[in-house]
């Protein structure tokens, strides 16, 4: 990992993930967990002071960037939910199955190189009756914009922390064990190969 990597790219990361219709769109979802809660690809913690302290336990997050969960724990440090860090070794979660009620997953299913696999690995660990809850960008309505962001991904993946632009979430989360119950989408303000947006819930 270079000095960009290590260096530059988490601060980039978490200046555009927090940007204001991005803040928004996590506003959105993230209150509506409860429990004991599992956020898949913490980042930063930008998450952190949108969860309902009367509804949630605790947040256990996961992370593989060293860089990223050290800004994230000086956002716990302010945050009103209990939060914890779990390790993510060979792509797997150290966390016993069924152990969470449910599962945060925000701009993050873009970037893992496996998300089959991973979302797999969520299925295991949700309890039954627990929800994955996501707010997503990824693969747009509009061909037009779909060349573009064919086109830019490759470019665009060694900039972006491995950021795919063309992902179809709602058929990734399917593919990994989960069935979506509730799903919106949308564009957000911005480039629109960077900013269409789904959001919803799966069990």
């Amino acid at each position: 990992m270079g000095f960009y990597d290590r260096h530059v790219l988490p601060h980039l990361i978490d200046f555009a993930c927090g940007m204001g219709a991005v803040m928004k769109a996590r506003a959105q979802i993230v209150p509506q967990a409860q429990g004991r809660v599992l956020e898949i690809g913490i980042g930063s913690g930008l998450n952190l002071g949108f969860y309902d302290a009367q509804r949630v336990e605790v947040v256990v997050g996961v992370d593989p960037s060293a860089e990223m969960q050290a800004l994230a724990r000086e956002r716990a440090a302010h945050c009103q939910v209990p939060v914890e860090m779990i390790a993510l070794e060979l792509g797997q979660l150290q966390a016993a199955d069924a152990s969470f009620d449910d599962i945060v997953c925000t701009f993050t299913l873009c970037t893992i190189p496996d998300a089959v696999a991973a979302l797999r690995e969520m299925r295991r660990v949700l309890k039954p009756g627990g929800r994955l809850l996501f707010c997503e960008h990824g693969l747009a309505p509009d061909l037009p914009v779909v060349r573009w962001q064919r086109r830019l991904t490759p470019w665009w993946k060694p900039l972006a922390g491995g950021c795919h632009l063309d992902r179809d979430i709602p058929a990734l989360i399917e593919a990994g064990g989960f069935q979506v119950r509730e799903l919106s989408t949308g564009y957000l303000k911005g480039p629109r190969p960077m900013t269409h947006v789904y959001r919803g819930w799966a069990d």
